[in-house]
């Protein structure tokens, strides 16, 4: 039995027509705007001719016989670029166009022009990388590259980058075995070792995330707005053949510093050179680091730059200009209508006046050269230098008064004058100076040290009792005694035993930032600017003072030495009661002080403790919400929930034990209405909803019910 015999396809022939004979079809199914634009297709037709022919179809006449014109169902985009180059004088009207001829019509022209743009496939992104790496090798760049194709030259950078990826990873990209997100984090790096070795290390995680990709590629590195790489500069960075990280596809804040024993190295080559510029200004000494610990600064002595004094001419002149300020000023101010003359005028004084009162300040050489420097980078990266301090070594000599046996002399100390003599000094003369008793008969002799003992003895609880009548120099006394102490540490000693201790704290990261810590130093200048520069004449300056700065100057020197810190090596109940109790007497609380638990701070705890905390300021659904995350996405969130719920840690917390029962009240009962418990959870970004993370290593419980306070009033 005979086969059937296959039937051959025959194909529509190609035939070149002129471009006057065509006409658009209007049963071309694209009727909207998408894509590449007609005129940018005209340029790209102009620049490298037609690569696509048209699909025509012959128009006949009312016999069925063709009338030599041809509709064009299929490629009318092309057909009316061609039609835009004509208008531009850049192609004839009759030139010959490719077409294919469809003369069976074996299909419609809806169905020709659909199946035309459905069967066409975008390329594959890799295929568009590897194109893109292809022309750059050929030697075109980015901008020319993105001319070409209309495309941005950022587009064509990130292509480019893309292409660079390890082909390894490549490979599983085209395999859909990694998505496309993951290969533009693994692009921030060129090591395609180390590309590798992160992808060996998340492939069998369920963390695979774009940013989990970028943190592991860049753990090493130095962030482009550290300090650090501000201060030297990406320039000088790279210049001494160090790699910054880009990421074409994030904010990335100017990258990351590849190199980060590299960045330090500079760092200190250059502090060095800015230190050494200084110390040539006259200083005795000058330390420079990255970063100081808080209370670097803690025993030294500070001296302070001083404005040059005015010249007689100077004063003069400067009262002139004030006078006449002042008359103008109230002259104007009188006026009902405005005088940009007079305007101007003021606006001239006034910074003629500024100049003289802000002339440039100097330190004394003489203060200079027992005093030194700290150079440091401030959080912006800027050179910060702090002037005038003076080590304990750098003071002048001073003679010990008499301590006990094995007793440190440091703030017992009197700088020696002429008034200085040896042997027992008793309202600033000597009782035991033989020296005195020349011309006398050499039978007398000193009085015994017991006899001196017991008279001062005498003398000390006289005056203690005359103290004791006098409050305001009671204050006063106790006011100079610790002053000495905080501002002037190796000056003489009060006749006051009055002792204080205060901790730096150095060893915690960051304290030195805080508000708190500001506040206090900028007050500590304030005072050391307005005390006397010799002890001597501080027991003057604090009688001038009145009443409210003494009470304001003792304040600050007391709150200097309060101490609540928890230490594991150093049991203090007592102590650390006391510190509650003050804090309720003072009203004083966390949340109004501008606590706030951040994400730095809630990446310091477990997984539990952070859900502990939101269950107790927003309540259990809030705390379900997150609890799925991985722990530093769940840290992000949890600080968003706990915005505004007035929630503090156990530490920072008020013990209601030992405090007034309307503190009590206050912190455990009545809690301000925005800081209750959310009985509705807060709903989070959609991206987050699903972030599971059911393989952590650490285990999420549900830890202790028990009902802790919410916040401290």
């Amino acid at each position: 039995m005979a086969k059937n015999a296959i039937q051959k396809i025959a194909m529509n022939a190609a035939e070149n027509i002129p471009y006057d004979k065509l006409v658009l079809s209007q049963k071309n199914v694209r009727r909207i705007k998408d894509g590449l634009s007609i005129e940018q297709l005209a340029e790209d037709i102009g620049r490298r001719k037609l690569i696509q022919s048209l699909n025509v179809r012959p128009v006949l006449d009312g016999e069925g016989e063709e009338t030599g014109t041809f509709e064009v169902p299929a490629g009318g985009r092309r057909y009316l670029a061609l039609g835009i180059l004509i208008k531009q004088k850049r192609l004839a009207k009759n030139e010959p166009i490719p077409c294919v001829v469809n003369r069976r019509q074996e299909t419609s022209a809806e169905e020709d022009s659909l199946a035309e743009n459905l069967r066409r496939a975008d390329l594959h992104p890799l295929d568009q990388f590897r194109a893109f790496k292809a022309l750059s090798d050929q030697g075109l760049d980015p901008d020319e590259i993105g001319a070409r194709f209309f495309v941005s030259p950022a587009t064509v950078r990130q292509r480019l980058r893309l292409a660079s990826v390890s082909p390894k990873l490549l490979e599983l990209y085209e395999k859909d075995e990694i998505r496309l997100e993951q290969i533009m984090a693994f692009s921030i790096s060129d090591d395609h070792g180390r590309q590798e070795q992160v992808w060996e290390r998340i492939s069998s995680s369920h963390t695979q995330e774009p940013y989990y990709i970028r943190r592991l590629l860049t753990e090493t590195t130095v962030r482009a707005d550290d300090r650090r790489a501000v201060y030297v500069g990406a320039e000088a960075y790279e210049a001494a053949g160090g790699v910054i990280l880009r990421d074409l596809f994030e904010q990335d804040c100017g990258g990351w510093f590849q190199d980060a024993a590299l960045l330090e190295q500079l760092v200190f080559d250059k502090l060095k050179v800015d230190a050494e510029a200084i110390r040539t200004g006259g200083w005795k000494w000058v330390e420079a680091a990255i970063s100081f610990p808080y209370g670097h600064t803690s025993g030294m002595r500070r001296i302070y730059a001083e404005a040059r004094e005015l010249s007689a001419e100077e004063i003069e002149r400067y009262d002139a200009l004030k006078a006449e300020y002042e008359k103008l000023d109230a002259d104007y101010a009188a006026a009902e209508d405005a005088d940009e003359a007079i305007e101007a005028k003021l606006d001239q004084l006034g910074a003629e006046l500024d100049a003289i009162d802000d002339r440039p300040q100097s330190y004394d050489p003489a203060q200079m050269a027992i005093a030194g420097v700290f150079v440091t980078l401030a959080a912006n990266g800027e050179l910060q230098v702090e002037a005038g301090f003076v080590r304990s070594e750098g003071e002048p000599r001073y003679e010990t008064d008499d301590v006990g046996e094995g007793e440190e002399a440091e703030g017992q100390t009197r700088s020696i004058g002429d008034d200085d003599r040896d042997g027992v000094v008793v309202n600033g003369k000597p009782v035991n100076d033989s020296s005195a008793n020349d011309g006398e008969d050499d039978g007398i002799k000193p009085l015994p040290d017991r006899l001196v003992f017991d008279l001062t003895a005498q003398r000390t609880l006289a005056l203690r009792n005359a103290l004791a009548g006098d409050v305001d120099f009671a204050f006063v006394a106790a006011l100079h005694a610790v002053v000495l102490q905080v501002f002037y540490r190796f000056a003489p000693n009060s006749c006051l035993e009055i002792s204080l201790k205060s901790g730096s704290f150095s060893q915690v990261d960051g304290l030195a930032e805080t508000s708190w810590a500001k506040e206090i130093d900028e007050r500590h200048e304030a005072w050391d600017r307005e005390l006397p520069d010799e002890a001597e004449g501080l027991w003057d300056f604090l009688l001038g003072l009145d009443e409210a700065s003494r009470k304001a100057l003792f304040a600050h020197c007391v709150s200097l030495t309060l101490n609540a810190v928890v230490e594991p090596w150093n049991r203090r109940p007592r102590a650390l009661e006391h510190a509650d109790v003050l804090a309720n007497s003072l009203k004083f609380d966390m949340v109004d002080a501008g606590w706030t638990p951040t994400v730095e701070f809630l990446g310091r705890l477990t997984k539990a403790r952070i859900l502990q905390a939101v269950r107790e300021a927003r309540g259990a659904d809030s705390a379900q919400l997150i609890d799925h995350m991985k722990k530093d996405i769940m840290a992000r969130e949890a600080a968003r929930l706990l915005e505004g719920s007035n929630w503090l840690p156990e530490p920072l917390r008020l013990d209601v034990d030992e405090v007034a029962d309307d503190a009590v009240d206050a912190v455990a009962g009545e809690m301000p209405e925005e800081a209750a418990l959310d009985s509705d959870a807060a709903e989070l970004p959609a991206f987050l909803a699903d972030d599971a993370d059911p393989s952590s290593d650490e285990p999420v419980t549900e830890g202790d019910e028990t009902d802790h306070l919410q916040a401290a009033e």
